[in-house]
């Protein structure tokens, strides 16, 4: 079952890892890349990216005449997405351990972040009854 693990930032102004001391900035980036390398290992790591701030987010939908219709940045606001993993695993008590796991990510001072990672079951198509 694939499960998306969505890492949601509770926001307070600009994306405030950009303002972490160096030292503890890079404790996170290398938690986060032996996170992502030991679930490339067991197999269970479908994607998985961090994202840019809420300042360089745009939101876009199709117009009238199929054209863009842009809207944002948004740098003020209060929860966003930071990053994100598909995974693959055997049950959805994996999905939440994993997600557990990289809510413990370093922060500021060496101390774990826990912020909240909301998991979600990636359906794996449309319901039969719905293909036409």
């Amino acid at each position: 079952m694939k499960y998306m693990l969505m890492m949601n930032h509770p926001g307070n102004g600009p994306y405030q890892i950009a303002s972490w001391p160096k030292k503890d900035l890079q404790a996170h980036i290398a938690f986060m890349m032996q996170f992502s390398k030991k679930l490339t290992e067991s197999g269970e790591l479908v994607a998985g990216e961090g994202l840019s701030g809420p300042e360089q987010a745009k939101r876009v939908r199709a117009g009238k005449d199929g054209k863009p219709i842009t809207d944002g940045v948004f740098p003020e606001s209060k929860e966003f997405l930071a990053g994100f993993w598909i995974i693959d695993v055997d049950s959805p008590e994996r999905a939440y351990a994993i997600a557990a796991e990289a809510s413990a990510a370093p922060g500021p001072g060496g101390e774990p972040l826990n912020m909240s990672i909301e998991v979600r079951l990636v359906p794996s198509g449309p319901p039969k009854d719905l293909i036409g």
